[in-house]
């Protein structure tokens, strides 16, 4: 992946640097402006979302869920057994515990983020599946179906990897936040202001910034380059349309980053303070076999 992280050759506070952070955020964009492009060059083929609309999937598979689903979780399975989900980044769509162990020795990874339960993949297929696919998919002359039902499914589960990925990494955001400036947020996360937390983690400047160069990558290559093309500048079709790919990002992936970005802080400080109350239980517990012996 181009936008990978290397886990094992950077210390932790490398890899939480925001500097290191703001750039693979970047290359995160590219990663789901390419996916999304690849996406809409077929038709919108809603059957695919839809559960028991493959009769086949019954008799062959006995899955009575979407050609989607039955996809996300075939390819998961294949993932999870090279080890895909075992990365801090990474996150899948199919529970973890209905997927199989990696075939190779895990990977040791560096301790980064607190054990959390943070996940919003649901909320990310149910937005990719009603809103975006049907926006993207939506051009003047392809049809609505195609039957091109494998393809679709194929840049989909590419896509939703991309954007759950870059959502996700909110937590790597919050992370670093809160090491930088632990005192700006425990006494908000200890009340739960979830107001004054969405303000320490919020910059309106960097969004702004954010959603320019996200318009400009995909002006850029949401373009068609055909030099035989007789349209007249600014009326060529195009790939995808930059408003679309803007809209998800001012929509769904900013405000959605903010809901984990805070999740995880939440969860955080909370397993921090169980952790500190089970070690202060254990030490008295020893003093007291002390004295009593």
């Amino acid at each position: 992946m181009a936008d990978s992280i290397n886990f094992h050759n950077a210390t932790v506070e490398d890899i939480l640097s925001l500097d290191n952070i703001r750039a693979t955020l970047q290359r995160m964009e590219e990663s789901i402006v390419f996916r999304l492009i690849e996406r809409a060059q077929f038709g919108h083929n809603s059957c695919v979302y839809r559960d028991g609309a493959f009769p086949e999937l019954v008799e062959k598979e006995n899955w009575t869920g979407s050609w989607l689903a039955w996809s996300i979780k075939e390819t998961e399975k294949w993932h999870a057994k090279l080890g895909r989900w075992l990365a801090p980044d990474e996150h899948a769509f199919t529970p973890i515990e209905q997927l199989p162990r990696p075939v190779l020795k895990p990977n040791d990874y560096p301790d980064i983020l607190h054990p959390h339960h943070v996940n919003v993949t649901e909320e990310i297929l149910a937005f990719y599946t009603q809103d975006i696919v049907p926006k993207i998919t939506q051009q003047e002359g392809k049809p609505e179906d195609d039957r091109q039902y494998g393809s679709s499914v194929v840049c989909d589960i590419e896509a939703l990897g991309a954007i759950a990925r870059r959502i996700h990494f909110g937590m790597f955001v919050s992370e670093s936040k809160f090491r930088s400036d632990p005192a700006a947020f425990v006494p908000h996360i200890r009340s739960r202001n979830i107001d004054a937390l969405s303000g320490l983690i919020t910059k309106p400047a960097v969004e702004e910034v954010l959603l320019a160069r996200v318009r400009q990558k995909a002006d850029v290559y949401g373009q068609n380059l055909d030099q035989t093309s007789t349209h007249h500048p600014g009326t060529e079709r195009r790939k995808i349309q930059s408003e679309d790919i803007v809209l998800l990002y001012q929509k769904f992936i900013i405000p959605l980053t903010k809901k984990v970005e805070i999740d995880y802080l939440l969860e955080r400080y909370v397993r921090v303070c169980v952790c500190v109350c089970v070690w202060r239980e254990r030490s008295r517990g020893s003093d007291n076999e002390g004295l009593v012996g």
